[in-house]
């Protein structure tokens, strides 16, 4: 069995947004099976940062989709885009 990695790019809700607590809680939302390997931040706008997470997940997994739906049930996220996705 192969893993999947994908870039997740999660958009908070305003530049006002404790990121440190976000990436917490992203980590905390992780379905079983999938980890976070490494997390950048991309500025987009007026002060706006995104987290972008590259995460790792099993290839029998079913995707990125179970991440994207945790992701964007959390406070202060505004949006949940997938970036790209790679078998390692």
């Amino acid at each position: 069995m192969g893993k999947v990695a994908a870039e997740i790019k999660v958009m908070p809700t305003g530049d006002d947004v404790d990121l440190e607590d976000l990436e917490e809680r992203l980590e905390g939302a992780m379905p079983e099976g999938a980890k976070i390997n490494d997390v950048r931040r991309e500025d987009v706008a007026f002060g706006l940062v995104a987290v972008v997470p590259t995460v790792v997940v099993p290839d029998d997994a079913g995707g990125t989709e179970a991440i994207e739906e945790a992701f964007s049930t959390l406070e202060h996220v505004q949006s949940v885009s997938v970036e790209g996705v790679t078998r390692i």
